[in-house]
């Protein structure tokens, strides 16, 4: 691996937040001609195809169910169609139907610090230590502020309260996702990123079609954005990602987790004219800041070499 990720590693790492930041403005999009969980189902089976399409391009395969070790694949693939793909999908795109897209993409940024309880009970040699610890609760303060206490009293009447716990339901859906990645045997990231989405389109295909019918065809805009969701941050994120972090490693690749709540709240507030809750800066800053000291070691190894 190189001292530097590059100038291409760079500019790939840009290119990832801003279509993963863009994915909650397509959601809001999406939802003006389709039901949440029908955005999900598509987004998924869109990914899918797509990405299968790029396996079988490069002539690699799904994992065998043939071996042991492959079939523990798939079990892991299930895990992470459920955790990372259709629930988090759905619950986002049910709480943009309440809450603002900036919103929900500040909620991504507590994803890694809800790895950090979950890799120290799951994890082996994934500790928790006093500075993981501490910014662990500087985090989870700036999601107390981001959701507001309001919204842990709501009695099921508050539909905007409800929302916000999706959207944080949702990151804890990612963490989740990200310990059963991390503890799948050794397989090349492409073939179980498409297995993982196959099992995610089977399990949202049947539950949005029960739940919400057959979608008539939306207007060109709403099916523009599922279209984006599908190909984008599905399919071609995951191509980048494994690419950057195969390059120039997971602690760079980190970094991306900064970027995406900056841009969500960009594209929400400049293109959809969203109005912002007034504590979600406060919150954002709270976050990242806990974010930042979490992964001070990585960050300062990997800045230090010159980035």
């Amino acid at each position: 691996m190189p001292d530097s990720p590059g100038s291409a590693n760079w500019a790939k790492l840009l290119f990832l937040g801003v279509i993963w930041g863009a994915s909650f403005m397509a959601v809001s999009l999406a939802l003006r001609g389709l039901p949440p969980m029908t955005i999900a189902a598509l987004r998924i089976s869109i990914g899918a195809l797509s990405l299968l399409g790029v396996l079988f391009a490069m002539g690699l395969r799904l994992p065998s169910l043939r071996s042991r070790e492959g079939r523990i694949i798939w079990v892991c693939a299930l895990g992470m169609g459920a955790f990372s793909n259709a629930l988090p999908f759905s619950l986002l795109s049910w709480g943009q139907t309440h809450v603002a897209s900036g919103f929900a993409g500040v909620c991504m940024a507590v994803v890694p610090l809800f790895v950090l309880p979950l890799a120290h009970l799951l994890v082996p040699g994934e500790h928790m230590t006093l500075r993981r610890a501490v910014s662990f609760f500087i985090g989870f303060a700036g999601v107390v502020v981001l959701i507001g206490l309001d919204a842990f009293r709501s009695a099921g009447t508050d539909y905007e309260s409800l929302a916000r716990l999706a959207c944080l339901g949702a990151s804890l859906c990612y963490a989740i996702g990200s310990i059963i990645t991390r503890l799948c045997p050794q397989v090349n990231m492409l073939s179980l990123s498409a297995a993982a989405l196959l099992c995610g389109a089977a399990m949202m295909i049947p539950a949005a079609l029960w739940a919400e019918g057959v979608p008539e065809l939306p207007a060109v805009l709403p099916l523009g954005a599922v279209i984006y969701l599908g190909l984008l941050p599905t399919a071609l994120a995951q191509v980048l990602l494994v690419q950057v972090a195969r390059s120039a490693g997971p602690a760079f690749l980190s970094a991306v987790n900064y970027q995406v709540p900056v841009w969500s709240v960009i594209f929400g507030a400049a293109l959809l004219g969203e109005t912002l809750p007034p504590q979600l800066f406060a919150a954002l800053a709270l976050i990242l800041g806990g974010l930042l000291l979490s992964q001070f070691g990585k960050l300062s190894r990997l800045f230090g070499k010159g980035g």
